[in-house]
């Protein structure tokens, strides 16, 4: 499948006309990524739109060094972790415009969503140690090897196993604090 993935996206930068089957190529992995962060199916889907954006208007930057599973995963990562933040701020600018009569599951996924806790755990890790976050991401919810990480964010393999260790360490800390 990989092998396929990256004949595709080869064929894909020489030929932009093979875009729409790279990308309906590409579409359950995405959907498959984004899933393991947004919980509620449009929220998701939100997300999955954008990501296919983004590799059809930047796949002139997959520079081969990785793999191109490995960078639509990066692509799907953090283009989920953007739905979810924009979301939390939807949700927060329209609770304080109004208080609703019916509950909207549009803003109330990213409040009650079971991957609540992680996410925060995630954006707390970004915001004092940024480079914990992306191997984690990319070992524990996009399943990705540590080799292939080492390769897509371009460190020693020592790096990426010690930076995951201590993201685990850290958002575990921050998850049983709750």
């Amino acid at each position: 499948m990989n092998e396929e993935l990256e004949g595709l996206a080869t064929r894909t930068k020489a030929d932009a006309s093979v875009m729409p089957e790279l990308l309906h190529a590409i579409r359950p992995l995405v959907q498959r990524r984004v899933a393991k962060f947004l919980p509620y199916r449009e929220d998701a889907e939100e997300a999955v739109q954008d990501t296919l954006l983004t590799v059809a208007t930047k796949l002139h930057q997959f520079k081969g060094t990785g793999s191109f599973a490995g960078w639509v995963t990066i692509v799907a990562t953090n283009q989920a972790r953007q739905t979810y933040r924009s979301l939390k701020r939807r949700a927060v600018e329209q609770t304080s415009e109004y208080m609703p009569e019916a509950v909207d599951p549009r803003t109330t996924s990213v409040i009650a969503g079971s991957r609540l806790d992680l996410l925060e755990a995630l954006e707390h890790l970004e915001s004092s140690h940024p480079q914990l976050v992306q191997p984690l991401v990319l070992r524990d919810l996009g399943a990705l090897t540590y080799a292939e990480i080492a390769d897509e964010l371009d460190v020693p393999l020592g790096t990426v196993k010690a930076r995951i260790h201590q993201a685990r360490k850290a958002v575990a800390e921050r998850l049983t604090v709750r």
